[in-house]
Formats: structure tokens, sequence, C-alpha cells
């Protein structure tokens, strides 16, 4: 074989490649489910968690991401109090010092939520919803209640383990991811992992671990109309 025909035919073997790839990548673009609106119950729950002043201090929690995390929360809210969908608030009393101590302004809840008049108010002195004052489970037992929709501060902490334990209860959990942050975190070995991270990690684990599923403001608010 010549140079030349060597040439040609590494040219040929990798344009084959190269083709089968693409072709590979459009038949999985062709395939991909769509994102569709979820079925949300007409007794649906929207948990609210943490939404407080106190997460406003970046000097105290760092790089925070999803800056439309509030107005999300504010849009799901009224869109449930025009429903007339049941909405429960979580407080966080910090019994550390913190931002969310009960003794600090920061324990206020932010202004997006400051006028919402909840079915349910719990207080909580841990990251789980569940493990709170009143009884969130024996309320929502006793109401029949059956599907959750978890928005709220923090996306890794207090969502997530909420989510957690609501999927093992026998909940169906929507989580909707742009309803929420959280805010960068250093390891054990002092490498910091931003906030976006944390927020995939926290989404691969509920989806993976089939905990909740992983649900978008906008098509919550269409399933909702």
């Amino acid at each position: 074989m010549t140079k030349t025909d060597s040439t040609a035919t590494t040219r040929t073997a990798a344009g084959a490649t190269a083709g089968t790839a693409a072709g590979e990548a459009n038949a999985a673009e062709a395939t991909a489910p769509e994102r569709t609106a979820p079925a949300v119950a007409g007794d649906a729950v929207l948990i609210v968690i943490d939404v407080q002043k106190g997460f406003d201090d970046a000097e105290f929690w760092g790089k925070r991401n999803n800056p439309d995390a509030e107005a999300n929360i504010a849009a799901l809210v009224a869109a449930w109090e025009r429903t007339g969908r049941p909405v429960v608030l979580v407080r966080h009393d910090s019994t550390d010092p913190s931002p969310l101590h009960p003794d600090t302004p920061g324990n206020d809840f932010k202004d997006v939520v400051a006028e919402v008049e909840p079915d349910l108010l719990v207080t909580k002195h841990v990251n789980s919803a569940f493990y709170g004052t009143p009884d969130l489970h024996a309320w929502l037992t006793a109401r029949g209640a059956n599907q959750l929709v978890i928005v709220g501060i923090q996306t890794n902490m207090c969502n997530e383990t909420t989510a957690r334990m609501a999927g093992n209860l026998g909940y169906d959990v929507l989580f909707a991811i742009d309803a929420m942050h959280t805010f960068e975190l250093a390891g054990p070995d002092g490498d910091v992992m931003t906030a976006d991270e944390l927020t995939r990690a926290t989404v691969t684990t509920l989806h993976g671990g089939r905990f909740a599923r992983i649900v978008h403001t906008a098509d919550l608010l269409a399933a909702t109309a």
C-alpha cells in the first residue's frame, strides 16, 4: 500500500467513525424523552422549607447558586393559593450561633413568603421537616395527602433530607430543583464544591435512589394552570 493509499484509508476510517458517532448522537437526541409537565394532584402539598432572611448572609454561608429561586418559590406559592392546594411553611430555629437562630432577625421569613398564611407551620431544629413541631407526617396522614412538592433552602441539606425521608415514608415526592438554592461547601480534605456541583449531586442521588422526581417550576405551573 502506498503512502497515499494509507492516508486515504485512514481518512476514510476516521470519517466513518465520525459519521457513526454523529449518527449515534443524533439517535440519542431523537430518542431522548421530552420534558413533560408532571401530574399534580388536586391535594398536592407544597412544602416550603426554611425560606429565611438569615440565608442572605453571604459572609456566613459563602457563594450561592440559582438567583431565580425566590421568584420561582413565590410563583409556586401563588399557584397553590390560587388553586386551593395546601401550603406548609417550615422554619429552622438553629440551636447553634448562626443567622437562623431565633434571637436574630435572620430567623424571620423572607419577603416572598412572609405574608403567606400556611395550612401548617412547622418549626424544626434539624435538617428534616419530618422532625419538627407539629408532626408533619401525622398532619399529612390525617389529610390523606400522598403527593408533596418540595421547595426552599438549602437544596442539599434540609430539602434533600426531607425528600429522602418523604420517599422512605411512601410519599410521591416532586423536587422542584429551580425553586431552591444552596451554597458552596468544603469537604473534609478542604476541597470546596460549588453550589452547582452540590446541586447536581443531590439531583443524581434523589433520582437514582428513587426518592423523588426532579421537576421544574414552569412544568408545575403548567400542570396547575
